[in-house]
């Protein structure tokens, strides 16, 4: 014979069951815990970017103290009406495309193949991991020895396949984004193959054993089970990589400096130099905020035409 035991939750004196005080003590502790965190995001997260918006309609330098002159939307008129922030947010955008779609499939690929190997998973986690935990100091220097004219690895290659050696990858206007976008994406490649390759353990393996048995190629599964299965996992990882491409600055910076000439420089790398080579931090703060209105813009597409996608499926 077995019993069962009813919890009576009284009920307050508008008629709504009242809090249990075990709860109320949970919470109080949820919230304390929480708290350390919410001091240091309101300090250095929150408050500079809410600074950021009060800076940048005004004349705001770092050779003076205080916010100085009040500028209104000139500060973003300027920006706005200036050639070089056109091109450095082209060439942000432009970064974004040569790396996101490679940094999505060949992470997806290369998870699934993993996945599927039944020995040595533990090397190819290494493997491709490894560059993402090196600062981008060090990716740096080492792609600028591989790109080195005439004695790098790059040029060495060239010779192999009987091509003359130029004058550079990253000496070339046409190239330099390029070359710049091959070492990010050896870089961080590592970061979107470990999700998707944490998502591939929580799908069944009783899926692929039944597709199997009804005659389902291995590429079929793919398609099938695995797409689907991983369709937020894919979401977030597009949604990180179009963030992170749009905030690039430190191969850029380190690898060529912007150049040659200014073709290969990029939003921050614009708002750097006008902030604390030009002194003029209002001015630099309303081109963060207009790069700020881009990657939400970017992301809030993204993010609609993920539930549109999805409400055809249903």
């Amino acid at each position: 014979m077995t019993t069962t035991t009813t919890l009576i939750v009284p009920r307050s004196q508008h008629g709504r069951f009242a809090a249990h005080p075990r709860a109320i003590r949970d919470t109080r502790s949820a919230w304390l815990f929480i708290a350390p965190f919410g001091v240091f995001y309101l300090a250095f997260l929150f408050g500079p970017t809410i600074y950021m918006f009060v800076m940048s309609f005004f004349n705001t330098s770092t050779v003076r103290t205080g916010l100085g002159s009040f500028a209104g939307f000139a500060n973003y008129a300027e920006m706005l009406s200036r050639p070089d922030f056109w091109s450095s947010l082209w060439h942000t955008l432009q970064f974004t495309i040569y790396t996101t779609p490679p940094l999505v499939v060949l992470a997806f690929l290369l998870a699934v193949l993993t996945n599927r190997a039944r020995h040595g998973q533990w090397f190819y986690r290494l493997a491709f991991f490894l560059p993402f935990i090196l600062p981008s100091a060090t990716i740096s220097l080492i792609w600028v020895f591989i790109f080195t004219p005439s004695t790098g690895l790059w040029a060495f290659t060239e010779q192999l396949f009987g091509i003359t050696p130029g004058a550079g990858v990253l000496s070339d206007p046409n190239t330099a984004m390029i070359g710049i976008a091959i070492a990010t994406l050896w870089w961080t490649l590592g970061f979107n193959f470990v999700l998707y390759l944490a998502g591939l353990q929580e799908v069944p393996r009783e899926l692929y054993e039944a597709a199997a048995v009804d005659g389902a190629t291995p590429w079929q599964q793919i398609w099938r089970i695995t797409v689907p299965m991983l369709s937020r996992t894919t979401t977030l990882v597009i949604l990180l990589q179009i963030i992170a491409s749009l905030k690039i600055f430190d191969q850029v910076y380190l690898m060529t400096g912007g150049g040659p000439g200014i073709s290969t420089q990029v939003s921050l790398q614009l708002i750097t130099g006008t902030a604390f080579t030009d002194n003029r931090v209002g001015a630099a703060s309303a081109a963060s905020v207009l790069l700020f209105i881009v990657i939400i813009v970017i992301a809030v597409i993204r993010q609609l035409a993920d539930r549109a996608a999805a409400r055809k499926e249903f």
